[in-house]
């Protein structure tokens, strides 16, 4: 407790002790972390993760916990989440540049008003800047690595690095900070002019598909397998396959496959994480054992006492 009691005299931003990870996850699943800080500044985020490796106290830094599970015990360490606090940004010319923390949909739109084009795939996307660019997120086929010209990153040896483009390694949802220690702080994107009205129009059709095709009335984590499967040589979309298997509807305690999109697993109400692994593995047999397939996972577990897997390298709850 001292250690946590040091922390928190540092005044490192804004701290909650035992703060339900549940609030910070878009499923609405997580039990209690120890300690969960919301940094303003660059050098507050570094004090923090030097203080804790020091203490040998287990960290993890998060944005909107999007494509996260965390432990139904929650997590025994430091959670930094970049959200409102760390979410400056500025626009100059077609180069538009912000903290890690921004509300992607804000930035779209803050974008759209600036006559800037390049955001818009990303209006109904509901997650920070960091973690979008963490996972190259994206929709209808784009990926914010696109329009990525730098990012800036602490490093193992708590340095201020930049990255170009070419060094964060975009591929289709994945990014070099998938297996690294690198910590998204700043980035720097490249737009394009346009026409103001198209791009709102644009956007606004993005917001009125995602309304009426996916299940936007409950917690969930947005597609929850990759959408890379080939069957018969045919790309095959995961919500396709789920649904030809009959398993929309599908129920364990209280997590559910969606019945409007079958690659979302929505919480009901009380689903645990222990809930949504079990349905999730469940989709993962059927359809190996109907298509010969191995879904993976675009969500990532977070364990009680740190790790962080990939749902499908899940075998047990810790």
């Amino acid at each position: 407790m001292d250690k946590i009691n040091n922390l928190i005299n540092k005044n490192l931003g804004d701290i909650c002790l035992k703060e339900p990870l549940s609030k910070h996850s878009s499923w609405r699943i997580g039990g209690p972390a120890d300690v969960l800080i919301e940094p303003y500044t660059i050098e507050q985020i570094l004090e923090i993760i030097q203080y804790a490796n020091l203490m040998k106290i287990p960290t993890m830094v998060i944005g909107n916990g999007t494509n996260l599970l965390f432990s139904d015990e929650g997590f025994r360490g430091i959670i930094i989440k970049m959200g409102k606090n760390f979410s400056k940004y500025t626009i100059r010319g077609k180069k538009a540049c912000a903290e890690a923390g921004i509300w992607t949909p804000k930035f779209a739109k803050i974008l759209s008003d600036s006559g800037l084009s390049g955001l818009e795939h990303t209006i109904g996307i509901p997650g920070t800047l960091g973690g979008l660019i963490f996972m190259n997120g994206g929709s209808g086929g784009k990926c914010i690595g696109n329009v990525v010209k730098k990012v800036w990153a602490i490093d193992k040896n708590y340095d201020l690095i930049s990255l170009s483009q070419k060094e964060c390694d975009f591929s289709y949802r994945k990014s070099v900070f998938q297996d690294s220690d690198y910590i998204i702080c700043k980035i720097e994107l490249e737009c394009e002019f346009g026409e103001k009205e198209r791009i709102k129009s644009e956007m606004r059709k993005i917001l009125d598909n995602r309304k009426n095709k996916f299940p936007l009335n409950y917690p969930n984590c947005g597609s929850v397998f990759l959408s890379n499967p080939i069957v018969n040589d045919i790309f095959a979309p995961p919500g396709k396959l789920i649904e030809e298997a009959g398993l929309k509807g599908y129920q364990i305690g209280g997590a559910q496959i969606s019945e409007k999109h079958a690659n979302f697993i929505v919480n009901l109400g009380n689903a645990t994480a222990k809930d949504v692994i079990s349905i999730f593995q469940y989709i993962r047999k059927v359809v190996y054992q109907r298509y010969g397939l191995c879904l993976e996972s675009e969500v990532r577990y977070v364990g009680e006492l740190g790790s962080l897997r990939s749902l499908h390298e899940v075998g047990k709850i810790e």
